[in-house]
C-alpha cells in the first residue's frame, strides 16, 4: 500500500482512517532503533484491523524553539524521511507544522485535541522514554491514564528491546562525523545520501584527468560526513553511476576555507551543471591530504579509484 502523506492534522481528520494505531516523533534517519518501533506499530495495527499512523513535525521543533541556536545536523530531508517511512511499511504520515503555539499545548490538551479529536487514535505505541506536551510534562504513565479516560490503549516498547538494537540518531551522526559511513549505513539499514545540485567550479580536475562535479546540498541542515575521500554511487536522471567524492578544502590546488563537496563520476562525460543529483556514501577511502604537486595528486587519485571500485564491487 502506498504511503499517504498529510500536511496538516485537518487533512488526516477528513480522510477518516480506520482504527488508527499511531506513534510520534522526529524519526530522523529512520534507523534500526526507529524500525523496532515501526515494526511494533505495524504489528499492533494488524491485530485490530487498523492502519499505522506516524505523526511527525516540520520544521524540526528545535528550529522553532531555538531559532538562533538549534545546531541541527539532520540525517534526512523531509522527502528522504518520507521515502524511508514508506519502505518501512507505514501507511499514513502526518507532517504537522510545528509552531510555538503547538509547543504550548499541555499534555491533556495534546491528548484531547490532537490524539483523540483530530486523529481518533485507537492505540498508541511509544518508546520507554516518550514525553509530550508543554515542557515535556507528559510521560508513559500520563498517556496510560489519559488512554483509560478517552478510550485508547497504550503500548510501551521496553528499554531492553531498544537496547538490544542499541542504535540512536546520535550514534549515526557520530559515525558520520568520524567518517565511518560503513558503520552509519549499518545503523541506518540503508546507505547515507546527500541530494544536491551541481554547480560550476574551477575545473582544475580536468587538467589531471579527474573532472569533478561540485555539489551544493539542497538542505542547509543536512549533516556532511567528515573531511575525506569516499567511494560513492551517484544517481542522476534515474541512472546510477560509480564514483568517488572528496569532502574538504582542496589543500593541494586551492586550500580554500570553504568546505567543498566534489564528486568524480567514473566513465562519465555528460554536462550536468545545474542538474540535481544524489550522492550515496558506501565507504571511506582515506583522509584528505596535501600533495607536493599535481603529479603526486594524480597518482593518488588513480590509486583511490582502484580502491573505490573494489569497495563498490563488494558493497
Amino acid at each position: 500500500m502506498a504511503l499517504k502523506v498529510y500536511h496538516h492534522l485537518k487533512e488526516f481528520t477528513e480522510a477518516q482512517v480506520t482504527n488508527p494505531v499511531m506513534t510520534t516523533g522526529t524519526f530522523d534517519g529512520v534507523h534500526l532503533g526507529h524500525r523496532v518501533i515501526i515494526d511494533r506499530l505495524n504489528a499492533e495495527a494488524k491485530k485490530i484491523n487498523g492502519e499505522s499512523v506516524l505523526l511527525t513535525f516540520f520544521p524540526h521543533p528545535r528550529m522553532v524553539l531555538f531559532p538562533e541556536d538549534h545546531g541541527l545536523q539532520l540525517l534526512n530531508s523531509l522527502d528522504e524521511k518520507l521515502a524511508l517511512l514508506e519502505q518501512a511499511g507505514i501507511a499514513h504520515v502526518i507532517v504537522q507544522p510545528f509552531t510555538k503555539e503547538f509547543a504550548k499545548l499541555s499534555a491533556l490538551e495534546y491528548v484531547k485535541e490532537i490524539l483523540v479529536n483530530a486523529i481518533g487514535v485507537k492505540k498508541m505505541v511509544v518508546g520507554y522514554d516518550h514525553h509530550f506536551g508543554n515542557h515535556r510534562e507528559g510521560d508513559f504513565e500520563t498517556l496510560k491514564e489519559y488512554g483509560e479516560l478517552y478510550g485508547f490503549e497504550v503500548s510501551e516498547i521496553p528499554v531492553q528491546e531498544l537496547n538490544e538494537v542499541n542504535v540512536s540518531s546520535t550514534k549515526v551522526r557520530k559515525a558520520l562525523l568520524n567518517g565511518d559511513v560503513a558503520l552509519a549505513n549499518s545503523f541506518l539499514k540503508s546507505n547515507y545520501q546527500i541530494a544536491g545540485v551541481v554547480k560550476k567550479g574551477k575545473q582544475l580536475g580536468n587538467t589531471i584527468g579527474f573532472p569533478t562535479a561540485n555539489i551544493t546540498p539542497i538542505s542547509n541542515y543536512k549533516l556532511i560526513p567528515a573531511i575525506g575521500v569516499y567511494a560513492v554511487e551517484v544517481i542522476w536522471a534515474n541512472q546510477t553511476f560509480k564514483g568517488m567524492m572528496n569532502i574538504g578544502n582542496n589543500p593541494t590546488v586551492e586550500n580554500t576555507s570553504e568546505l567543498r563537496m566534489e564528486v568524480h563520476i567514473f566513465d562519465f562525460e555528460q554536462d550536468i551543471y545545474g542538474e540535481p543529483i544524489v550522492v550515496t556514501f558506501i565507504n571511506r577511502i582515506r583522509s584528505e591530504q596535501k600533495f607536493d604537486n599535481l603529479e603526486a595528486l594524480q597518482q593518488q587519485l588513480t590509486h583511490d579509484k582502484t580502491l573505490a571500485l573494489e569497495m563498490l564491487h563488494h558493497a
